[in-house]
């Protein structure tokens, strides 16, 4: 059996917040397994620990590159945001999304690709730009979305220039309708994307190793009302479709006009443009997301310095 120690319970009470000995029981119920654990505490009602568990740690800059039925999104890490802040680090971070523009999208493609202003491969240009910078730099993702017709717009939330920001979104739209209206309607779809992040365009396509956990969460709580088997199943199943609706984009409501779903919106869109519109691809990097940012002790780091 999987020893219960201090750290694995303080990591399931950063991850959780839920308290310590409901931490140490869960860990003692489940062998150890954290995310097993986090399901237990959600299963008892003591935590929502699946909102909880992606927080935003690294600090750099998310940019963007477009080219109407093609975009790309990068997130390039530094170690503080002072660095991020920095005009070269940002022309940077642009200028690695534009030379992704011209890649598969992949990181590995991105770094080995060329870097005009230097002629360099990106890797190496980082390289150089931590030398001169003095803090550490990663191209740590990458997506891209091309559409043979229709366009893929582009969304940069909390913008700290240009195509740079702390969000960025890419929705990919497949109509040969009016340019003008697929780029709006689409643009609204991104920023709708920023605000609820969804697991998935459609129902059918949320990941099934997801869908089968919450499944098993909602038959556990369930089970907790002490009511019969066959009604716990009916309780699960109108459980399970609220959840899908609620994670899969076109069947959430539209942020822009609740009233609409995001399909519905879609659909007022397509009398417009003139042809119908076809959802077939998202992106969305928050800066950070899903890293740990290692604390630091500032006073003591000025102390260290003060005595040489």
């Amino acid at each position: 059996m999987t020893e219960i120690t201090a750290a694995l319970v303080k990591e399931l009470r950063e991850k959780s917040g839920a308290g310590m000995m409901d931490c140490k029981k869960a860990l003692t119920e489940t062998n150890g397994d954290i995310e097993a654990a986090i399901d237990w505490l959600r299963a008892k009602g003591i935590s929502k620990a699946d909102k909880k568990s992606g927080r935003t740690a690294a600090e750099g800059l998310v940019a963007i590159a477009g080219a109407g039925h093609k975009a790309v999104v990068v997130e390039l890490n530094s170690e503080t945001d002072f660095v991020a802040r920095n005009d070269a680090f940002q022309d940077l971070a642009r200028g690695v999304a534009e030379v992704a523009l011209s890649t598969d999208g992949t990181v590995e493609a991105i770094s080995a690709a060329t870097y005009p202003a230097s002629g360099k491969p990106v890797a190496d240009t980082i390289k150089d730009a931590i030398a001169t910078i003095g803090e550490n730099m990663t191209l740590r993702r990458a997506a891209k979305l091309e559409v043979e017709h229709g366009v893929v717009a582009t969304y940069i939330h909390n913008a700290a220039g240009d195509g740079i920001g702390k969000l960025g979104v890419l929705v990919a739209l497949k109509s040969v309708g009016d340019k003008a209206v697929l780029t709006s309607i689409g643009r609204q779809v991104a920023m709708h994307i920023a605000a609820t992040n969804p697991l998935a365009i459609r129902a059918e396509e949320v990941d099934a190793a997801v869908a089968e956990r919450e499944r098993n969460v909602f038959i556990e709580q369930s089970r907790e009302s002490g009511k019969p088997e066959a009604i716990i199943e009916k309780m699960v199943e109108g459980r399970m479709r609220k959840f899908f609706e609620e994670v899969a984009l076109l069947s959430q409501a539209f942020v822009i006009n609740p009233d609409l779903t995001v399909a519905a919106a879609i659909k007022e869109a397509e009398k417009t443009a003139g042809a119908p519109i076809e959802v077939v691809g998202m992106a969305r990097l928050l800066l950070g997301e899903g890293v740990e940012k290692e604390e630091t002790d500032f006073a003591a780091e000025v102390a260290a310095v003060a005595k040489g």
